[in-house]
C-alpha cells in the first residue's frame, strides 16, 4: 500500500465495471455508456471518440486504431489492425526519382486514416450500440465546447509550430497564434459537423462523399498522391494475435505491422532472469540490453505482413531467445546484433471491462503531436503522419509502397491466464510502447507492485544510442549505468502514459490504474 502522507494516487477498485483512460472526459463518457447498459466496446468507442475531440494533439478521427477484445469466456482475444494504408501511387521509386524525403508535415507522411473504419467494425461485430449513438458525447464536446486540461495544455503549447504552418490548423487550434491556456473552452464546429455525418452515415460518411473529397483535395494540393479510391477502399483487418507465456501468464499482442512482437521477444529474454532479485541498477541495465536486441530486430524486420514476410516464428523461438540472452553481458553495455539466420509519439490508450467480463484494450493515434499538422479545411479533420514510419529504401521490408501499412508503434495488450482474461493494458509513448509494456508487466508480475504503483514507477528507455531516464531512480543508478558503458539521457519530460484494469477473480473486484503522467483517470462502479 502506498504512503498516504505523500502525493500520489491509488488504484480504483470496482465490483462491476471499470474504465481507465488518459483524459477525465473520456473516462466519464465510457462510464456513462456502461451504466446505461452498453458493453465494453460501446464504452470504448464512445471514450476514444471523445478524446479525439478533447485531446486533439494526441489523437483524432484522422488517425489509426488497434484493438484487442476478449469477450467473456474467450480463450484468446480478437485482434484488430485498424491502421491505414499508403496511396496506390506511392512507389518508393517515385520518391527517389524526385529526391523527396518523408517529413513530419508532408502530405507524403499521411496514410489513409484507419480509425473510423476500425470503430465501425468493432461495433458491428461486438457492440450493442450504433456508431451514431456512441458518437453523441464527442459531438456535444465538439459543438458546445470543452475545457482544456492541464497536461493537454502543456502538450498543446509545445506543438504550436506544427499547426501554425497550416491555415486551417491554425484557425482551429490556436487563439491569436497561441495555444489555449488551462481551462480555456475550445469548440470545433467543423469537426462536430463531420462527426454528425459519420453518426448518420457510418464510416461511409468519412471515406466517401464530402469529407473524403475535402481531405483528398487538401492533400493533393500539397503534392500528395491520395485519391478517392484510396479512401473508399480503406478497411480494417481482423488478425491473429501473437503470444508468449511469461511466469504462467499468456501475453497477447497485435502482430506486425505493429511492434507488439517486440514485447514478447523481450519478455522471452527476461524470463531467464529473477527480476525481483535484481538491484535497480541491474534491472535497468538488463532492460536496456534486452530492449536494444528486440528493437534492433524490429527496425530491420517489422513491416506490413501482407506484403512482406515477418519471421514471427523465428523471433519467438527458443533459438532467438537463447541468441539474444547470450548477447547480454550484465557487466557491460553491448551493441545489438541481428540474429544471423534473419539477415536475408503520441497516442491515447484505454482499457474497459464491463459488467459481463468483456475486456477491451484500444489504442488510437495521430502519431506525433498534432500529427502532420494538416487539417482538411471544410471537414475539420486533422490528419496523422503515420507514414513517417516508412522508409524510402528499396529492398527494406518497411519501404514505402502502394497500399501498404507502415510499421506501427501503437500497441494494445491483453493478459490472460488459464484461459481467462486477467488484464487489458497499454502504454503510450511512441517507440517506447513496447518497452513500456515490459516495464508495466514485470512491475506487477515480478516485483509485486499494484497496478497504480507499476504505472507510477520511473521509466527508462534504451533507444537511439542512449538510455533516456526519468527522475526517481535511486542514487547511483545513473553513474552505475555510465560505468557499464551506457550513455544516459535525462528525460525531457514524462515518458509516455498508460492504463490497465486487473481482473481479480479471487476477490471479485477490478483494480484500475491510470498514469499520473497524463490527466487521465480510472473510474468504476
Amino acid at each position: 500500500m502506498r504512503d498516504f502522507s505523500r502525493p500520489g494516487r491509488s488504484p480504483v477498485y470496482a465490483a462491476n465495471a471499470a474504465v481507465a483512460t488518459s483524459h477525465p472526459l473520456s473516462t466519464l463518457a465510457a462510464i456513462e455508456v456502461l451504466r446505461s447498459g452498453g458493453n465494453a466496446v460501446d464504452a470504448g468507442i464512445a471514450a476514444v471518440a471523445v478524446q479525439c475531440v478533447v485531446d486533439p494533439l494526441m489523437t483524432g478521427i484522422g488517425g489509426d486504431c488497434f484493438a484487442l477484445y476478449a469477450p467473456k469466456g474467450a480463450k484468446a482475444p480478437i485482434a484488430l489492425n485498424g491502421s491505414g494504408r499508403s496511396p496506390a501511387a506511392a512507389h518508393d521509386a517515385w520518391y527517389l526519382e524526385r529526391g523527396i524525403a518523408l517529413e513530419p508535415t508532408s502530405p507524403h507522411a499521411v496514410t489513409v486514416p484507419g480509425a473510423v473504419a476500425a470503430w465501425g467494425k468493432l461495433l458491428r461485430d461486438h457492440g450493442t450500440r450504433s456508431l451514431g449513438e456512441v458518437l453523441q458525447p464527442a459531438i456535444r464536446y465538439a459543438e458546445d465546447g470543452y475545457p482544456v486540461q492541464p497536461r493537454v495544455a502543456l502538450d498543446w503549447s509545445r506543438s504550436v509550430e506544427r499547426v501554425a504552418g497550416d491555415p486551417a490548423s491554425a484557425a482551429t487550434y490556436l487563439i491569436e497564434g497561441r495555444a489555449p491556456s488551462v481551462g480555456t473552452i475550445m469548440r470545433h464546429p467543423k469537426l462536430a459537423a463531420t462527426l454528425k455525418r459519420i453518426a448518420a452515415e457510418g464510416p461511409r460518411g468519412f471515406y466517401e462523399g464530402a469529407v473524403a473529397e475535402d481531405i483528398v483535395t487538401r492533400l493533393r494540393a500539397l503534392g500528395g498522391l491520395h485519391t478517392l479510391d484510396d479512401f473508399a477502399e480503406a478497411a480494417p483487418e481482423i488478425v491473429t494475435p501473437v503470444t508468449t507465456r511469461y511466469r504462467g501468464y499468456d501475453v497477447y499482442e497485435c502482430p506486425p505491422s505493429g511492434q507488439g512482437l517486440a514485447v514478447l521477444m523481450m519478455l522471452n529474454v527476461l524470463s531467464h532472469y529473477d527480476i525481483a532479485a535484481l538491484s535497480e541498477l541491474d534491472r535497468v541495465h538488463l532492460f536496456a540490453e534486452a530492449c536494444k536486441q528486440a528493437y534492433h530486430h524490429r527496425d530491420a524486420l517489422f513491416a506490413d505482413p501482407v506484403l512482406n514476410r515477418v519471421p514471427v516464428e523465428h523471433l519467438l523461438s527458443e533459438a532467438w531467445r537463447a541468441s539474444a540472452h547470450g548477447a547480454i553481458d550484465m557487466a557491460r553495455a553491448q551493441e545489438p546484433v541481428i540474429w544471423p539466420e534473419l539477415l536475408h509519439k503520441d497516442t491515447v490508450y484505454l482499457s474497459v471491462v464491463d459488467r459481463d467480463g468483456n475486456a477491451l484494450a484500444l489504442i488510437n493515434s495521430i502519431f506525433q503531436g498534432f500529427g502532420s499538422g494538416i487539417t482538411a479545411p471544410e471537414s475539420g479533420v486533422l490528419l496523422h503522419n503515420r507514414g513517417l514510419s516508412f522508409r524510402i529504401d528499396p529492398g527494406h521490408p518497411n519501404t514505402i509502397g502502394p497500399r501498404k501499412r507502415p510499421m506501427h508503434t501503437i500497441i494494445p495488450g491483453m493478459l490472460m491466464r488459464d484461459g481467462e482474461t486477467v488484464a487489458p493494458f497499454g502504454v503510450m509513448g511512441g517507440h517506447y510502447q513496447a518497452m513500456g509494456h515490459v516495464e508495466l508487466l514485470t512491475g506487477i508480475i515480478d516485483r509485486g507492485l499494484d497496478v497504480q504503483e507499476a504505472l507510477d514507477a520511473p521509466r527508462s528507455f534504451a533507444y537511439g544510442g542512449g538510455i533516456e531516464m526519468e527522475p526517481g531512480f535511486a542514487e547511483g543508478v545513473v553513474s552505475g549505468l555510465e560505468a557499464r558503458g551506457h550513455r544516459t539521457i535525462p528525460a525531457s519530460g514524462p515518458i509516455g502514459g498508460g492504463q490497465i484494469i486487473w481482473i481479480d477473480r479471487e476477490r471479485g473486484v477490478l483494480a484500475a490504474g491510470s498514469d499520473p503522467r497524463k490527466d487521465g483517470s480510472a473510474l468504476g462502479y
